[in-house]
């Protein structure tokens, strides 16, 4: 399953055609000879062509709009063995005293509540399926390590997303449910599109940044998703190698 909206299109659009072609998916067992995924948000155009894809329009802000995709994937699928928690949005930019409760709610309510209701029932259907378990990659952030100016929002979530990775992979040893995240930084998407023209840096300058082809990401959420549930990757981070990130600037 890929849950995702339209701010992080590309990357979770990478991560779908790779999927397909290697094989590697979602919502039934490994050993099955036919992947088949549930793809939710705006992935329809991005589904087509993939075998068996099942696209589930989905609000992730929406306690029942996430309960009724998961219902969806127990009635088709019978089970869940792999999601991708890739819905998310920067949100407002501000300093803390600039932007609005309603800016605010909307940024965590997709970032990090989003990524915990789709969790939530993931992990109970994994608990109660046969064979027990399965795997959860959240799309962290190298915001979840060091800020970007005027980022509050988008920064405080994504910090949240670090804690809530390290709890479901805790919480879920016992069930054979493992939790790892992908720290990405400057993946050349429609979300990233104005960093490689100029983004402010924390000395006050605007510099043009460099990015990268996300097809890298999908590859790196391929390989963690195709690792055997006895092995996790806690945390991963890829970056274009000379984006401002190691050090200071």
């Amino acid at each position: 399953m890929l849950t995702r909206l339209r701010n992080s299109m590309d990357v979770g659009r990478s991560i779908v055609s790779p999927s397909d072609m290697t094989g590697n998916s979602t919502g039934n067992p490994p050993a099955s000879s036919t992947p088949r995924l549930t793809c939710s948000a705006r992935l329809r155009e991005t589904a087509q062509g993939a075998r068996a894809a099942l696209v589930v329009p989905t609000d992730v802000t929406s306690p029942d709009s996430v309960a009724a995709l998961f219902q969806t994937v127990e009635r088709h699928h019978g089970r869940i063995d792999l999601l991708v928690n890739n819905a998310g949005t920067f949100g407002p930019s501000g300093a803390v005293d600039e932007i609005s409760p309603e800016d605010w709610a909307h940024t965590v309510g997709t970032n990090l509540t989003g990524a915990f209701l789709c969790a939530h029932h993931a992990v109970g259907l994994m608990r109660r399926q046969r064979p027990q378990g399965g795997r959860i990659i959240n799309n962290g952030s190298i915001s979840a390590h060091s800020p970007r100016p005027r980022s509050v929002a988008y920064t405080a979530a994504k910090h949240a997303i670090t804690g809530l990775t390290k709890s479901i992979a805790l919480d879920g040893r016992a069930h054979d449910i493992a939790c790892g995240q992908i720290d990405i930084g400057n993946a050349a998407t429609e979300m990233t599109a104005g960093i490689a023209e100029g983004a402010q840096q924390a000395d006050g300058r605007t510099a043009p940044e460099p990015t990268f082809d996300a097809e890298h990401v999908a590859r790196a959420v391929l390989y963690l998703a195709a690792l055997p549930l006895d092995t996790n990757v806690l945390f991963m981070t890829i970056t274009a190698t000379k984006m401002p990130f190691v050090g200071r600037g």
